[in-house]
């Protein structure tokens, strides 16, 4: 067991140093910020769907819902993959052609061109802590599966892992995580496949596989209706808004590649997004008596008792290199909108060079925040759902009118970002209604509506009021 360890540990530095090299030679045609930020809106539309499948399908969708589904059958899942698969199509068949098209270098930029520079500051923060809590997600998966495939202790692990995403994130920018997405989303699949085939032989077939699985581990709802849309209604708005998805779609070479790769991305998620849940439902067969944390050890688990060593050793690599890429993606992101829609507004002349420091330096900020919150969480789920949720909604309200209408200003775009957030915390923390994200999505309409109703109304009365002056 000690060898085949060892074996896990130095097929990830294997990983991790491929890593290095597609950064290294990356970091070479890095000479503006537009080139770190977005790859120089160079990429295509296969790297465009691996980059945006591997983004999200991280800690959450091979550890958490495995872990989830193991622990309470397929209620345990939610609204993975379903969910965010369907809210990565719908971003890319609605809105991914559309932001592009506007030559954005953030997302925020867009709120910066509709509704002036004070949104564009409230958009940044609003989502900034959602990023967090997304990356600290994935940094606690990498400790969790480190932890399982070798002694080493959680806390190392995390510490390791923010190591690790930290160089390698400054080191490459957005064309070398699009890259290494295509490897690891490639290595991720190959090595889901076949860990699916093995387990399903162990019990006889796929067939004989989900017959013996009990019938209330596949009921799908546990939970009355609304609590249901609920599930599905945080992904999906969630990964509309998702500062990390956009800046792949503006990544891309033209709007259409953007529109393509974002949709392909979204099948692509779904389509393999069933194995771990599968995964999951035949995890107590073959692995018994996992239980609390440990749950969300399973995949892991069961490749390490039926996958021989060699390929143990590749899958475990693949599995904790796409996790460090899903936290690439998101520090990159997030980094980018507070260097480039915050920091760069208050000393705007400064060199392209200096710009790529900027991003870099708040790569490393944000990282270490994340680590800290990985260390004291007690679950990736919860991480997940708080990242989806926190702030979106009031987002995802200005984005819609501001895209599809001339309604509505600054001011309803503020008051729809404030409300949203204050309703969903108020909601979250106190509990005091079971579906908090709704409640918030309706109060951040009606924000927006009103405030542009009395801005609208204080216009034209400070108009009146001027033509009797005259």
């Amino acid at each position: 067991m000690g060898a085949k360890m060892n074996g896990v540990l130095l097929g990830v530095l294997g990983y991790v140093l491929v890593q290095f090299v597609i950064g290294a030679w990356a970091s070479r045609r890095i000479s503006t910020e537009s080139d770190y930020i977005n790859a120089g809106r160079r990429i295509g539309p296969i790297v465009g769907a691996f980059t945006v499948f591997a983004t999200w399908f991280g800690a959450e969708a091979i550890v958490g819902t495995a872990g989830q589904v193991y622990h309470s059958g397929l209620a345990g899942a939610g609204a993975d993959p379903i969910g965010y698969a369907l809210a990565l199509v719908v971003a890319g068949a609605f809105f991914a052609a559309t932001l592009w098209r506007r030559g954005l270098v953030t997302f925020a930029d867009f709120f910066r061109q509709r509704f002036g520079p004070s949104v564009e500051t409230l958009v940044v923060l609003a989502l900034l802590p959602g990023s967090v809590f997304w990356a600290a997600a994935q940094i606690r998966a990498f400790g969790q599966v480190v932890s399982s495939v070798s002694d080493i202790n959680v806390l190392v692990a995390i510490s390791v892992a923010t190591v690790v995403v930290v160089a390698y994130t400054v080191l490459g920018g957005l064309m070398a995580d699009a890259l290494t997405d295509l490897i690891q989303g490639i290595a991720v699949i190959a090595g889901l496949v076949v860990l699916a085939i093995l387990a399903a032989s162990m019990q006889g077939g796929f067939a004989a596989s989900l017959a013996s699985i009990p019938a209330e581990r596949l009921v799908l709802a546990d939970v009355p209706f609304l609590e249901m849309v609920e599930r599905f209604a945080v992904p999906v708005c969630g990964t509309i808004v998702a500062v990390e998805l956009v800046s792949r779609m503006l990544g891309c070479r033209s709007a259409e590649t953007a529109r393509t790769a974002t949709v392909s991305g979204g099948i692509l998620y779904l389509v393999v997004g069933l194995i771990p849940v599968y995964l999951g439902l035949v995890g107590p067969a073959l692995v018994p008596g996992l239980a609390g944390e440990t749950a969300e050890q399973v995949v892991p688990e069961i490749a390490r008792m039926l996958l021989p060593g060699l390929a143990f050793i590749l899958f475990a690599g693949a599995l904790i290199s796409a996790i460090l890429s899903t936290v690439d993606s998101v520090l990159l992101a997030s980094a980018a909108q507070l260097s480039h829609n915050i920091l760069l507004r208050l000393v705007p002349t400064v060199s392209e060079a200096v710009k790529v420091r900027y991003a870099r330096a708040c790569v490393v900020g944000l990282a270490l925040a994340a680590a800290l919150l990985a260390a004291i969480a007690t679950s990736i789920r919860d991480l997940v759902e708080v990242a989806s949720a926190a702030g979106s909604t009031g987002i995802l309200v200005s984005l819609l009118f501001g895209l599809t209408s001339r309604f509505g200003g600054a001011a309803s775009a503020a008051a729809a970002i404030v409300t949203g957030a204050s309703v969903w915390a108020a909601g979250y923390l106190t509990e005091f209604t079971a579906v908090p994200y709704l409640v918030s999505l309706g109060a951040a309409v009606v924000a927006y509506i009103a405030a542009a109703v009395v801005m609208r109304v204080a216009r034209t009365s400070d108009g009146a009021r001027s033509t009797v002056l005259e």
